[in-house]
């Protein structure tokens, strides 16, 4: 049987007040929960089955699936669609002999071993904790979030994190490797439960989410709207976990670039290890490479330490028309770092110099692209933003090409657009998107942080980066 842990609402009558406990429970599956224990150890059998059988009907028409706290006969009389069991009840071998294969089995583990033996003798999932004490449970032993993380690390059937979980310390659950939350009092004891569900669900999704991890090779812009700032600040927007390796200091601001520090070739590949050798990257976007040699050191640890998912943005002329690549640097931009590109995302002039073709309408912008494709083994995005009307982009991919159209928006801002763009394209890449489904998501991302409107600046100023992080705190 198929579950979802996401939020596993177990019951307690404590708080049930004028309400019945089946009133609660319809109210939390109207909210969302996703699966529903009853938990009564108070109750006789045959009451128990009584209030079973209801709540079973209530489920059922929610699509969701009733566990059975402890009673396996009582599991069994009203065809509940499994139980959950504590380390002094039936051993899970006699219980699964006596549901049969297709129900689902939980179990409380604690330690390692505990969950080791579970998933052995035939456990669907876990329950962990109690991780911040239990208000249900007093006497209940709390663990740490070290000793959850390495028990969903030692196991590989999914596991909830149980025990004193709230709106408040939701979130602290993050990057422990659990696949939901089961609440308590979190939920039956709140006041406007359906506001309560609703808040839980949406932060459980953040604790499940896996942190994706997006790394920048770029130039420093001290004016904080192009390079590894923008770069940066859009990964975090996008929800990923950006890092940078520094190739260049540049001294500028939105009126133009006053001057390039270059950073040293080794220096570059020390930063390169300390990365891959730690936090390995899910998708790395490039920016500026202005010299030969740092380009060489590029290609070399990208293909040492085999990186996935590159987005390389062909940063050769600045917003401000200032160049930011040395003329010698080209012809081993193209032969180093071109075939290791997943995604190749020049602008018109950009896209000038690499294909030797003059463009100036969407047939020439496609051209150019296959011509590009045919020197690098990934997809060619060639951006329209320099052309006059629409600001359409088109991409090339296995000889086919794919248009994302989108209205141009009327502003001097545009400080970074090409650094910003690129850097959601690796953040699409890092989740698991197409580089088609990528870019989509992308160029929306662009669009928003554009029609922010932010205004800084003497020049060409720089767009709103966090544009999404404001979407983010109203949903949290």
């Amino acid at each position: 049987m198929k579950f979802d842990l996401l939020l596993y609402a177990v019951t307690d009558r404590a708080w049930t007040g004028t309400k019945t406990l089946a009133d609660q429970i319809e109210e939390a599956l109207k909210a969302g929960v996703t699966m529903v224990q009853l938990r009564e150890k108070e109750l006789a059998a045959d009451a128990f089955l009584e209030e079973a059988k209801l709540v079973k009907r209530i489920t059922d028409a929610y699509g969701v699936p009733l566990i059975i706290d402890d009673h396996v006969a009582v599991a069994l009389a009203c065809d509940a669609a499994g139980v959950h069991i504590g380390q002094d009840d039936m051993d899970v071998a006699a219980v699964r002999r006596l549901l049969g294969p297709d129900k689902i089995i939980g179990v409380t583990a604690k330690t390692v071993a505990q969950a080791q033996l579970a998933e052995q003798q035939g456990a669907d999932y876990l329950g962990v904790g109690a991780v911040f004490g239990s208000a249900t449970k007093p006497d209940a032993k709390s663990i740490t979030l070290e000793q959850l993380q390495a028990i969903t690390a030692a196991v590989t059937i999914p596991a909830v994190a149980i025990g004193g979980i709230s709106q408040d310390n939701i979130l602290r659950l993050r990057g422990r490797g659990v696949a939901g939350v089961a609440v308590v009092s979190g939920i039956f004891a709140a006041g406007d439960i359906s506001k309560a569900v609703s808040i839980l669900k949406k932060r459980a999704r953040l604790v499940v989410q896996e942190r994706k991890k997006v790394l920048s090779i770029a130039g420093s812009d001290c004016s904080g709207g192009a390079g590894i700032q923008a770069d940066l600040k859009t990964m975090l927007a996008m929800g990923t976990y950006g890092m940078s390796v520094i190739t260049a200091l540049t001294a500028q601001n939105t009126t133009g670039v006053a001057g390039i520090f270059n950073v040293a070739p080794e220096f570059v590949a020390r930063q390169l290890d300390c990365v891959f050798t730690d936090i390995v990257p899910d998708a790395v976007k490039i920016g500026m490479v202005s010299q030969k040699e740092i380009i060489q050191v590029i290609a070399e640890k990208l293909r040492q330490y085999q990186a996935q998912n590159i987005v390389l943005d062909p940063v050769m002329v600045s917003t401000s028309k200032s160049r930011l690549m040395e003329a010698d640097a080209m012809e081993v931009f193209v032969q180093e770092l071109l075939p290791l590109a997943t995604v190749l995302t020049p602008n018109i002039p950009e896209a000038e110099v690499l294909s030797g073709m003059t463009i100036t309408s969407e047939s020439d912008m496609e051209q150019a692209a296959g011509r590009i494709g045919e020197t690098c083994r990934g997809a060619v995005l060639v951006k329209g933003g320099h052309l006059t009307g629409a600001a359409n982009d088109v991409l090339y991919q296995n000889g086919q090409s794919t248009w994302f159209c989108g209205a141009r928006i009327e502003t001097v801002n545009t400080h970074g657009t090409g650094c910003t763009l690129s850097s959601a394209i690796a953040c699409g890449l890092a989740e698991g998107k197409s580089i088609a489904d990528s870019v989509r998501a992308a160029k929306f991302y662009l669009s928003e942080a554009l029609l922010a409107g932010l205004n800084l600046g003497k020049g060409n100023g720089p767009l709103d980066h966090g544009v999404q992080m404001d979407v983010l705190s109203v949903i949290i």
